[in-house]
């Protein structure tokens, strides 16, 4: 079976076939006075057309990397940066990654379709007592509106000085515990970092789950036929504001909107391909 990756980066090879492609016009990253904030999370790279796609940057030396070459992306075609997401790995593949994004907002932008405001922060999963919870990737701000909820919680890390029990909840290396979950709420680094196909190894039990991070704008399809049913993240409303906060180091979640397209409510790849062309 073929990855996530690789299928993603299939369907931007049948956009690349039926209309042409707008080049790269830039990158964007945030300087060195963001290291260690959350403005210093996400790098973008910009289309000629302004559409823009974000990727996480902090895992390994990807920032670093990025920062040695920071325009010798200007003028080159989009396509093929976008197959570095399924053929490359580290600063290579962020930067794959965010071409893929930038060609998703191309496409939903040129098929008129903008996603819906998302509902909630966790994932729009509707916790109630009886519920399990697993959660890939810690999100501190969100344990205590989980365990609120009655649910249980099981946290999947990768980091191993954060396992063990916890007042209520506790944080596993161990994959295999989602499978005893109903409900599942993964970071969407998890793009990123190869995790993602193991991780929806292990859903079986799952009858919802949902990627949520601002790096989560991807075409779903994929995601969607794996079992995810929400995928969210940030759709970009100021295209000039958001540029001018990433490039100084400050905060832009006020130039973007938290969004959330659910599996049951997209029109699916082929739909928004046919409005495009017709476009």
């Amino acid at each position: 079976m073929s990855t996530v990756a690789a299928d993603v980066v299939a369907l931007i090879e049948r956009l690349g076939r039926m209309r042409s492609l707008p080049r790269v016009q830039a990158l964007h990253l945030p300087p060195p006075s963001a290291d260690g904030t959350r403005a210093g999370e996400f790098c973008a790279v910009e289309l000629e057309d302004g559409a823009l796609g974000l990727s996480f940057v902090l895992l390994g030396d990807t920032l670093a990397a990025l920062r040695r070459a920071p325009d010798a992306l200007a003028g080159m075609p989009s396509l093929p940066l976008a197959r570095r997401y399924a053929q490359a790995g580290g600063a290579q593949r962020a930067l794959g990654f965010a071409a893929v994004n930038a060609l998703t907002r191309h496409l939903f932008d040129h098929a008129h379709y903008e996603p819906p405001a998302a509902g909630g922060s966790i994932g729009d999963l509707d916790l109630a007592p009886g519920d399990h919870l697993g959660m890939v990737g810690l999100f501190p701000p969100l344990v205590p509106q989980v365990l609120a909820t009655g649910a249980q919680l099981t946290v999947l890390e990768l980091r191993a000085e954060l396992a063990g029990p916890r007042d209520g909840w506790h944080v596993t290396l161990d994959a295999t515990e989602l499978a005893r979950c109903n409900k599942i709420l993964s970071t969407s680094t998890v793009l990123l970092n190869d995790t993602l196909d193991a991780m929806l190894g292990q859903r079986r039990r799952a009858q919802r789950v949902a990627l949520v991070g601002p790096g989560a704008g991807c075409l779903p399809d994929p995601l969607f036929a794996r079992g995810v049913t929400l995928l969210g993240g940030s759709w970009i409303v100021d295209a000039q504001g958001f540029k001018a906060a990433l490039n100084a180091g400050e905060p832009w979640g006020a130039f973007a909107r938290k969004c959330a397209i659910k599996r049951d409510d997209y029109p699916g790849f082929e739909r928004l391909l046919a409005n495009a062309v017709q476009a």
